[in-house]
């Protein structure tokens, strides 16, 4: 896979003039623009079509809906009239959802985006999920009997982080896609990420898809950030 096509640019911005310019600049340099809830809540669902219009050929909607199967369903079924090229959901809304989601997808009428399950998010420690959330597993363990799952029901991948790829790949093989938040490049700031690890150690474990914001967005040069990211890759 080309380096460029591996790299999503998360859209982490209040309003649609600052999306659209974050567009126009580097389009030509990654391969996907993420859309979450901020830039959703902000802007309202008409910032996909905006966006396209800009030159973004690949959205990604990080939605991570997590409901009951049937609002789950009718959640996926509206987002994917957007023509998405990819839409998540929390795979610890278990298999029911899942599946409604991607039955939902599939019979939408369009061109289904790539449903991908989010496992276990990056900003979570090992001890908030023991004390916390009171899962006694390794992450290891937890993200892959998760990836496992979204596989099992009808999901293309998920979102885990590097620490995780090996675990998912050797649970659900070669193909099943893997992207990966909490990449940093060498000597960044790792922000509110706990599980963090460079580009090129990422893609090396086996990620598909590295999601990148802030060393690029926040740089002074972000083309020349995203450039070096490239470079790291490779």
């Amino acid at each position: 896979m080309d380096p460029r096509d591996r790299l999503i640019l998360p859209l982490d911005v209040d309003n649609a003039d600052s999306a659209l310019r974050l567009v126009e600049t580097l389009n030509p340099h990654v391969g996907a623009f993420k859309v979450g809830l901020e830039l959703v809540n902000a802007a309202g669902t008409a910032i996909f079509q905006q966006l396209r219009d800009a030159g973004a050929e690949r959205i990604f909607y990080d939605a991570k809906f997590h409901d009951i199967p049937n609002t789950v369903a009718g959640a996926a079924r509206a987002a994917a009239r957007h023509g998405l090229w990819m839409i998540n959901v929390h795979a610890a809304g278990g298999s029911r959802m899942i599946c409604a989601a991607a039955t939902a997808l599939r019979e939408s009428g369009s061109i289904p985006p790539m449903l991908i399950g989010v496992t276990l998010l990056t900003s979570i420690a090992p001890d908030e999920m023991r004390d916390e959330l009171q899962i006694p597993l390794k992450p290891t363990d937890y993200v892959a009997s998760l990836a496992s799952m979204v596989k099992e029901s009808g999901g293309q991948g998920v979102v885990a982080s590097p620490h995780e790829i090996e675990s998912v790949r050797e649970s659900c093989g070669p193909d099943f896609v893997i992207v990966s938040p909490g990449v940093r490049p060498k000597g960044a700031d790792s922000g509110d990420q706990r599980r963090t690890m460079t580009p090129g150690e990422a893609v090396r474990l086996g990620a598909d898809y590295l999601v990148i914001g802030r060393p690029i967005t926040a740089a002074p040069n972000p083309v020349e950030s995203v450039s070096r990211i490239l470079n790291e890759i490779e």
